[in-house]
């Protein structure tokens, strides 16, 4: 049987080309903004755009946060996509001013330290021993990038040495960021995998085989 993945539908995201990425998947794919398709669907995909303070006010004006919230406190898998993947983190910082973010994560999103940004185009990654979401690709594989913010510096402590800590993926441009998160049910990346050709098929396969 299929697995059922939601696309969220709170105003930002590349919804179509996520969604038709998804489908080449097999899975069965829907976008849509109900709180309880979301909160039941196999897979929640969280997109986003633009800059942090929209898409966090967006997604708490839908609702989004308390379904992403319902979701890790059952276990059930969520992937946040580029902003997507920022309003996951405790806040963001642009131009000064600071938005508070979900705080599944600590940590700030902040601009990139780097002498040419945005960060657009084809980069590399460094993901660690044991990623699910990179399984099968080759160390060199390149993804797609479009951004000018974030997290230059992973905080979370791990909470007991009986579990397992969360699975981070680097990239680099003018100083290294946090290009995925594998944490339980809770995945996250902040290039495109939609845009970023097999490779980023594979690990949308990837993720949707762990569902």
């Amino acid at each position: 049987m299929n697995k059922r993945v939601v696309i969220l539908d709170y105003g930002s995201g590349n919804l179509r080309s996520a969604q038709r990425a998804l489908e080449r998947t097999g899975a069965e794919v829907a976008v849509t903004g109900d709180p309880h398709t979301a909160v039941e669907a196999d897979g929640l995909v969280v997109p986003g755009v633009g800059a942090f303070a929209s898409c966090i006010q967006g997604l708490r004006a839908a609702g989004g946060d308390r379904v992403v919230g319902k979701r890790l406190a059952g276990g059930r898998p969520v992937l946040g996509i580029c902003v997507g993947m920022q309003v996951l983190f405790e806040r963001g910082v642009e131009h000064g001013v600071a938005s508070e973010g979900c705080a599944e994560w600590p940590g700030t999103v902040e601009r990139l330290q780097a002498p040419v940004v945005p960060h657009m185009g084809w980069n590399t990654l460094q993901a660690p021993e044991g990623s699910r979401l990179f399984a099968g690709l080759p160390a060199d594989e390149r993804f797609y990038f479009v951004h000018s913010y974030g997290v230059l510096e992973w905080t979370l402590e791990p909470a007991s040495p009986r579990i397992a800590p969360p699975l981070v993926t680097w990239s680099t441009h003018g100083t290294p960021f946090v290009a995925a998160v594998e944490n339980g049910p809770l995945s996250a990346t902040q290039f495109h995998p939609e845009k970023s050709g097999d490779a980023g098929a594979q690990v949308l396969a990837n993720w949707v085989g762990t569902l």
